[in-house]
């Protein structure tokens, strides 16, 4: 069967260092597809004999992007194995890498108004605005403090997780880089104790055996492994049964290194027989504090 990977999402995301590692894995790559060749493309890679394929498609595809929600519907009912890969990033990152490139946003001339050229911020707030259908029933990735490595990475292990049933995230994160925005669920550990201040355990992190049998002398962090794990494990059921394809678990500590990351593995454990599962750690390096 034909296996299909779109990818989309807001302007400086990450999108072509995504289709650069899906070509890598040996997909058919097309980027800035306008819509309404995207069936046409498909058909014509499965009579071609493809067994994977990639599009990129974006706000570059002027007066389409709305219907591109109802074409993926369209194609899934038709039996596509469709995957949609929606990558996102803050405002601030995105102003930060359009000014390290030095690249117009792909909406400047769209938006102008009176020859006068619309804002960056402008442009991105309404690339948001005619993304927000597709983003809200997709698999995110939010690429605010990612590496070019880490994103190619975890695009690596999403396409070769099974489209069914639901895949099954679990994120460590810092708050003091903000909360993901691909999370579905977040939890707070930063009121667990923190490896941080035994100067022994500080240059660790979470996966480290010292740092978890630190932890593991606590009942507290066991009773929040608990709290988390059951919560979960109640309502996984009814958020597979709500057609969701994926749901990903955010556990957050101030520094995204010890505690977060420790959680994030007992969960995996607790949860080892769910299959898709994936595993992820933001900030498990060593950073100034946790």
């Amino acid at each position: 069967m034909l296996k299909v990977v779109l990818v989309t999402g807001i302007s400086g995301s990450g999108k072509s260092v995504a289709l650069r590692m899906l070509e890598d894995a040996s997909y058919t790559c097309v980027d800035n597809l306008p819509v309404r060749f995207l069936a046409e493309f498909i058909a014509n890679a499965r009579d071609s004999g493809l067994e994977r394929v990639a599009v990129a498609i974006d706000v570059r595809s002027p007066g389409e992007l709305a219907e591109l929600p109802d074409v993926v519907t369209a194609l899934r009912a038709m039996g596509t194995s469709l995957r949609v890969i929606f990558l996102d990033a803050s405002t601030i990152t995105l102003v930060q890498r359009y000014s390290e490139s030095r690249r117009r946003h792909p909406l400047t001339d769209r938006l102008k108004r009176g020859g006068t050229a619309p804002s960056l911020a402008e442009c991105i707030a309404e690339e948001r605005e005619l993304l927000a259908p597709l983003r809200e029933q997709e698999h995110v990735i939010d690429t605010s403090d990612l590496t070019p490595g880490q994103l190619r990475a975890w695009i690596r292990d999403l396409i070769q997780a099974d489209v069914a049933p639901l895949v099954l995230t679990f994120e460590s994160f810092a708050y003091k880089r903000g909360v993901p925005r691909d999370a579905d669920l977040v939890f707070d550990v930063r009121c667990l104790p923190n490896p941080y201040y035994d100067r022994d355990l500080r240059p660790l992190t979470g996966r480290d055996e010292p740092v978890a049998q630190w932890l593991a002398g606590f009942d507290q962090v066991g009773q929040m492994v608990d709290d988390i794990a059951g919560f979960i494990k109640r309502w996984l059921p009814q958020y597979t049964q709500d057609t969701r394809n994926y749901l990903t678990v955010a556990i957050g500590c101030t520094g995204g290194q010890h505690r977060s990351v420790y959680v994030v593995e007992q969960l995996a454990k607790r949860f080892a027989d769910h299959d898709p599962l994936l595993v992820r750690h933001r900030n498990q390096l060593p950073d100034e504090s946790a």
